[in-house]
């Protein structure tokens, strides 16, 4: 198990789901209104407030974008205090903007946390990742076979038919060629429209049935699901991509030089860390926002990966008239 770090007091668990939490509520005001960008500004704004009432020296090295692309939350950007110890961010304060403005399934706030150096600074490109839950022989999914031979390993390693094996696919035009070759071989695919954290994480949970992750989604969603991982255990691998010049620029800007790597989850998320999310609307991981008279519920998950401890924090907070 992975040595508690120093840096990274057990008070901070606690701490990230009240961030996590503050970027949920404000978000869920907008549930189902339409309007993403609104939705999306309330929990950037929600949250970083919130971290910057923390005792820390915080960057944020997985963000909304860069400085000219996001007023708040920025890659770079420092938050916190300033007084405290020296934390990595990677962030995503409303996961799922697209299921938030239609009010869909598996909307989250996500944030996870590592000492400086812990988290891969990813640029805002297109990773192509898999990802399987604990249980597995090292080395059991591997980004340079067939989607085929990946789902006949994992089949082989859980004692089943291929035709037994469930994945979970972003529903896009671009994962036409994966589903095809899927359903060909009789594997299950279940389809999602958004919040690919939360399919990478489902892995993990046997009650979703889910057993894989496949296909392209946000690199820097693919290291916030690491570092969920990390803390619950299982395997992921990813490799970025780009589609042109400027994101290749972009990977330079933030020191990532190796641009055909295999990552393996330990280089995407390393050392301790700390996961926190909380719905903001229902899903399989966690139940949404609900507000009745006087008072909302939220319901959150805090994972830390020196321990191994997973938290479900249910939270009840006072609406004052």
């Amino acid at each position: 198990m992975q040595t508690a770090s120093h840096v990274l007091d057990r008070v901070l668990v606690l701490e990230m789901v009240r961030v996590t939490e503050a970027a949920a509520i404000s978000a869920s005001t907008l549930v189902g209104r339409g309007d993403e960008k609104a939705a999306d500004a309330a929990a950037v704004e929600a949250m970083r407030e919130a971290l910057n009432g923390l005792d820390m020296d915080g960057t944020v090295v997985i963000g909304e974008g860069e400085r000219d692309e996001a007023p708040m939350l920025f890659i770079g950007e420092k938050v916190g205090t300033g007084q405290g110890p020296a934390i990595d961010i990677a962030l995503d304060p409303l996961e799922g903007t697209t299921i938030c403005a239609k009010a869909g399934p598996n909307s989250l706030a996500v944030l996870a946390i590592a000492e400086q150096g812990g988290l891969l600074n990813a640029p805002d490109v297109y990773m192509d990742k898999i990802a399987v839950g604990p249980g597995y022989p090292a080395g059991v999914i591997d980004l340079d076979k067939t989607p085929t031979q990946n789902i006949e390993a994992i089949a082989a390693a859980k004692g089943v038919k291929p035709s037994e094996i469930i994945a979970c696919v972003l529903d896009r035009p671009r994962h036409e060629a994966l589903i095809t070759e899927l359903r060909a071989i009789g594997c299950g695919v279940v389809l999602i429209g958004d919040g690919d954290v939360a399919g990478v994480i489902a892995t993990s949970n046997p009650d979703t049935t889910i057993d894989v992750y496949m296909g392209i989604g946000g690199a820097p969603e693919g290291v916030l699901a690491c570092a969920a991982l990390r803390c619950v255990g299982g395997q992921f691998k990813g490799r970025l991509l780009f589609r042109n010049d400027d994101e290749r620029a972009r990977a330079a800007k933030w020191g990532v030089t190796e641009l055909d790597k295999q990552y393996d989850l330990t280089e995407l998320a390393r050392g301790d860390c700390i996961f926190a999310a909380t719905g903001v609307t229902d899903g399989s991981l966690l139940a949404g926002v609900k507000r009745m008279r006087g008072k909302m519920t939220t319901e959150s998950v805090v994972m830390r990966a020196s321990s191994g401890t997973v938290r479900w924090v249910k939270g009840e907070h006072r609406i004052d008239a």
